[in-house]
């Protein structure tokens, strides 16, 4: 009996395991903590559906695979509004990540209680083309120079 208890467990896990890696959506964009994110939400309204569109900054991703889900805030008429989205989940038309800020929590829950100036994040920009060839060119120069010391030896002797 204890025997079949167990097969039925190892089958009962790869079934979910199945229908949970069919519902994972891949058009989500990479989000983290402190990013200001622009979601467009189905919105059923009696037999009609249209988008609406909530813009903020997410202060809390929780969870994992089907289940993971984040929490956006944003000010509306100086009033803060908090919703909870799951990621996965077919009510979410599309996620636009429009900002990244440092953060160094993964819950931002102090923005809570912070208003104006004080509730604004450091923004991460995105680095250049120039900037990104500079810092290979200066990578490959350390690299180079780590290797260089260690050949001249040899030669001098």
């Amino acid at each position: 009996m204890a025997e079949t208890r167990t097969v039925t467990k190892l089958a009962g896990r790869a079934l979910l395991v199945a229908v949970e890696s069919a519902q994972l959506r891949k058009d989500i964009p990479e989000i983290k903590s402190g990013d200001t994110v622009r979601l467009q939400i189905k919105v059923v309204e009696g037999i009609r559906e249209r988008l609406q569109p909530f813009e903020g900054v997410v202060i809390r991703l929780r969870g994992g695979s089907v289940n993971k889900n984040f929490t956006v805030r944003r000010i509306t008429n100086g009033v803060g509004v908090e919703r909870t989205f799951l990621l996965h989940s077919p009510r979410i038309e599309k996620i636009e990540v429009l900002r990244h800020a440092r953060v160094r929590r993964k819950q931002l829950y102090y923005l809570r209680g912070l208003t104006g100036k004080a509730a604004r994040l450091k923004e991460l920009r995105p680095l250049t083309s120039k900037q990104v060839a500079a810092k290979e060119a200066a990578k490959a120069a350390k690299s180079a120079s780590t290797t260089t010391p260690t050949a001249t030896p040899a030669a001098a002797e």
